[in-house]
């Protein structure tokens, strides 16, 4: 009997269905499938992700502590569901294993610990494929490799090793330093990325804007108009030399030229995520789940990849056909146009062209990778482009106007060409006005969730599948803020921290070593001695860290003691509804949580003040409106909607008030 493990329930069904007449069946809940190739039983299971993950041998909430091992996921962590993978994949005694989860490091991983840690094999093998379509799973179940792909199992392996030496060690020391029930964490990645979020900050607010007037002149020729610029920033001291023009003649030069545009190359995964952010301001972490949807669904391919290349393989005819059903577009290529850059393991993203009705954001991530797709097969696009120069007086003024002649693959995808055009020609024009505007130097510009991952990924630090996550977390834990990133109080008040327990845990040149160290032991040919390597070299780092903190300690204490002043008064100013109303109190009504989680509403001066309200049960947040009372209004989160109420016990709208009235009318209707 064959075992084929796939990585997650819906990817072992598409490739059950595809390899033959499968029957579905479940162990427990936990479904899996029967068929037959060549007169051979084989089963198609799959695992739910992770099924193992790295924990310590004994709990402690010491540190530093390198006392770890693999441990099944639920016994760790709230994924109790994942026990029930493990006791289904565990029933089955295969003579053959073959591993099917995605094909790149986490995959391979997933794969490598099943085969380990249930079946005590390393002897297997591996189905290589980048979409879930019928053709491409057929293809690689009959190409299947005889081994899995062990240096991608050990780098991921390694990176799991990094990632928790770094992350519980560097959030322990954070939070015995800071002693608040918050939960604070730093990790590997998380750090750097961190410091470059503070490093801008502190870049704008250290910004002092300068004053500056731009000049420009509205020339006529004819009934022919054009405003040219003067390019550089002109002082106020200056601006009259300019004023002076007006009315002159002035000679115009005229360059004209034709422009080819090529269409832009095929999406890998940052590239998906910052145009999805650029046209739907969809967050890179929402754009990687959906694109992750429509894999599964057998939409596009892999979208975990680096490369910007559609290799022959793929069959572009076949897609193209399929499209053509649905999509308006001329192909007027062979081979589509691609990018350097590449990956090992997959193709740049493609639409395997099966369709579906889709809605909301999960069509416009595909109609976004098909639009891109086509664009690769279309004509370029043909831009005119008229550079004119004039002078005045010994100033130089000038302006380049565009104007798209023939749209090509802009026509498909939606690429934005600004257009401005003037018919003016060499010759003679007047001097009609000059026109002046006072502006101000500007800060350099906030991260946005798409400008942090390109500028993580231009830096090395991270991967292409978990950079979203990094910002996301820093979220979570409430270091940042905004759509237009801003630093919060906590986040610089950790980010100085950091600083001064160790440079070394802010410090990327560090991270970005090992980031290459582990891309090193996918071509390795001796990947578990590097693995050793490198986690040995991080241990070393943790343990000069510890020895920072402590020489550090006493000093730290001026650094933590604002710190926390700061994290505290804005945690104050999240929960802060009003101002007390006991006389003489001074205190402000703060959101609190009793021991079994339900909300209440408490003075700050509590005990000398006993100033406090009920509250209904269920989650509870400021709201954004005012009671007629004058009271502020809370918010009431429940599973599918949430509405705002007053919590003031002395107003006809007060919540129990309203519920009391509710139960009273049911009670009439009933009667």
């Amino acid at each position: 009997m064959e075992l084929i493990i796939a990585e997650k329930p819906k990817a072992a069904a598409k490739i059950a269905f595809a390899l033959g007449n499968a029957k579905k069946k479940n162990y427990f809940g936990i479904p899996y499938y029967e068929l037959k190739i060549d007169g051979k039983d084989v089963v198609v299971a799959s695992a739910v992700g992770h099924l193992f993950s790295l924990g310590e041998r004994k709990k402690s909430r010491e540190w530093p502590t390198f006392d770890i091992e693999w441990k099944p996921i639920y016994q760790i962590s709230k994924q109790k569901f994942a026990k029930k993978y493990i006791e289904a994949l565990k029933r089955f005694k295969p003579d053959e294993i073959t591993i099917a989860c995605d094909y790149d490091t986490e995959g391979e991983l997933i794969g490598y610990n099943i085969l380990r840690f249930i079946f005590d094999k390393t002897k297997s093998y591996r189905m290589k494929f980048s979409t879930l379509t019928k053709q491409e799973l057929l293809k690689a179940y009959r190409e299947k490799l005889n081994h899995i792909d062990f240096n991608q199992a050990i780098a991921g392996e390694t990176r799991h090793w990094l990632d928790w030496i770094y992350g519980i060690n560097l959030s322990r020391a954070l939070m015995a330093l800071l002693e608040v029930k918050k939960i604070l964490s730093i990790g590997r990645v998380q750090g750097p990325a961190l410091a470059l979020l503070v490093k801008r900050e502190q870049e704008i607010a250290n910004f002092k804007p300068e004053k500056y007037f731009s000049i420009s002149l509205r020339v006529l020729q004819g009934k022919n108009q054009a405003i040219l610029d003067f390019k550089n920033r002109v002082k106020k001291e200056e601006v009259e030399k300019f004023t002076n023009l007006k009315g002159k003649e002035i000679d115009i030069k005229v360059k004209k030229e034709k422009l080819n545009l090529m269409p832009l190359p095929p999406f890998n995964l940052t590239d998906l995520q910052m145009e999805a952010y650029k046209f739907f301001k969809i967050d890179p972490s929402s754009t990687l789940a959906i694109a992750q949807e429509l894999y599964l669904d057998g939409l596009i391919s892999y979208p975990r990849t680096s490369s910007q290349k559609l290799p022959l393989a793929i069959g572009y005819n076949t897609i193209l056909q399929k499209l053509s059903k649905h999509f308006s577009f001329k192909v007027a290529r062979k081979r589509p146009i691609e990018g350097k850059a590449t990956d090992p393991a997959h193709p740049a993203i493609f639409p395997t062209g099966d369709y579906v009705r889709l809605d909301g954001n999960k069509k416009k991530i595909y109609d976004l990778i098909v639009r891109r797709f086509l664009a690769c097969f279309a004509e370029d696009a043909i831009i005119e482009i008229k550079n004119v120069k004039a002078k005045a007086d010994g100033l130089e003024f000038s302006k380049k106007f565009k104007r798209v002649i023939s749209k090509g693959w802009l026509s498909i995808y939606p690429y934005e060409i600004k257009e401005e055009w003037s018919d003016v020609e060499t010759g003679k024009a007047r001097i009609e006005k000059v026109l002046k505007e006072e502006k101000q130097t500007q800060p350099p510009p906030r991260y946005n969730p798409a400008t942090i991952i390109k500028e993580l990924e231009k830096k090395k630090l991270g991967t292409k599948a978990t950079r979203a996550q990094i910002i996301e977390t820093l979220y979570k834990r409430g270091y940042i803020t905004g759509k237009s990133i801003k630093v919060t109080p906590l986040g610089m008040a950790i980010k100085n921290i950091l600083e001064k327990i160790s440079p070394l845990i802010l410090d990327e040149v560090l991270t970005r070593k090992f980031e290459l160290e582990m891309d090193k032991i996918l071509i390795s040919e001796n990947p578990i001695k590097e693995e050793e390597k490198i986690v040995k070299e991080a241990k070393e780092v943790i343990l000069k860290i510890h020895k920072d903190y402590e020489k550090n300690k006493e000093k730290l204490m001026d650094v933590i003691k604002d710190g926390l002043k700061l994290y505290l008064n804005e945690l104050r100013k999240e929960s802060e509804i009003r101002k007390c109303l006991h006389s003489n109190c001074g205190g402000f009504l703060i959101l609190k949580k009793n021991k079994k989680g339900n909300y209440f509403v408490a003075c700050t001066n509590w005990p000398k003040c006993d100033a406090i309200y009920s509250l209904p049960k269920g989650k509870v947040s400021k709201g954004k409106s005012i009671c007629h009372c004058g009271w502020p209004k809370l918010r009431l989160w429940l599973e599918k909607r949430s509405f705002e109420f007053c919590f003031n016990p002395d107003c006809k709208d007060f919540w129990k008030n309203k519920m009391e009235n509710k139960i009273k009318k049911e009670n009439e209707r009933e009667e």
